[in-house]
């Protein structure tokens, strides 16, 4: 049957001559994979240019219970954005943040609190004149909470210790490896506060930067066993360098 679905990019790849496989996290029902024919060659509308990491869109799709895949009839954006695919720093942080989901998300159904946090946090920083460069932290400990395994960054004690294991602030230092100075836990409890209107007035060094992205992502490993290596991880670093 013919399903239309509000959609967020992950991911996808090139599949025969001018299609592709478009993995897409919908508000209706999650993760799904859809294939997309003729999306590339001078006929194709540009639709490879809209299934770009990030990109909001809208689809009608032919939606069988039995297939992994499901064929794309229509496809168009549902948000033009302003900046985000054109300006170096903000396309590596949606490439980055992209893989992200796409390594975590994996539900097959509808979660609208994610879906509604996700897009409306995008499409935010995409009009973002300053702050950005720390938009990737603010989202990455956000999106903890949607996933199940939200920090608890209370203040413990005088001094401070994030255990990456427990996910709790510790007013001693841990005896295992897996835990955050005390520096880079101040931080992280000064990120945890902050509402994503407050961005621009969280000012970090670079260093401090490297370090809380360090943390987090360890983090995320920690809690996914099967998260992998973030490739898109050392260009983000890269770039904000």
């Amino acid at each position: 049957m013919l399903v239309a679905a509000e959609g967020i990019v992950l991911h996808f790849i090139k599949y025969g001559e001018s299609s592709v496989i478009a993995t897409i996290y919908t508000r209706e029902s999650g993760r799904q994979g859809f294939m997309v024919n003729a999306a590339l060659g001078k006929k194709s509308g540009n639709k490879a240019g809209i299934l770009q990491p990030l990109f909001l869109v809208d689809l009608v799709a032919y939606v069988h219970q039995k297939n992994e895949l499901n064929r794309v009839k229509e496809l168009k954006l549902n948000a033009t954005y302003q900046s985000l695919p054109f300006e170096i720093g903000k396309s590596s942080v949606a490439i980055f943040l992209a893989e992200v989901l796409y390594k975590t998300i994996h539900e097959q159904e509808s979660n609208p609190e994610m879906y509604d946090f996700i897009k409306n946090s995008i499409l935010y920083f995409d009009l973002m004149d300053s702050g950005y460069s720390n938009f990737h932290l603010w989202f990455l400990f956000k999106l903890t909470g949607f996933l199940g395994f939200l920090p608890q960054t209370e203040r413990a004690g005088f001094e401070n210790w994030f255990d990456l294991k427990t996910g709790t602030v510790l007013h001693f230092q841990p005896s295992h490896p897996f835990y955050a100075n005390k520096e880079t836990t101040e931080t992280l409890m000064k990120l945890a506060a902050l509402k994503i209107q407050e961005l621009p007035g969280f000012h970090i060094t670079r260093k401090e930067r490297d370090n809380l992205l360090t943390i987090l992502i360890n983090y995320y490993q920690l809690h996914f066993g099967n998260l992998g290596e973030i490739k898109s991880l050392s260009v983000l670093r890269e770039v904000f360098s």
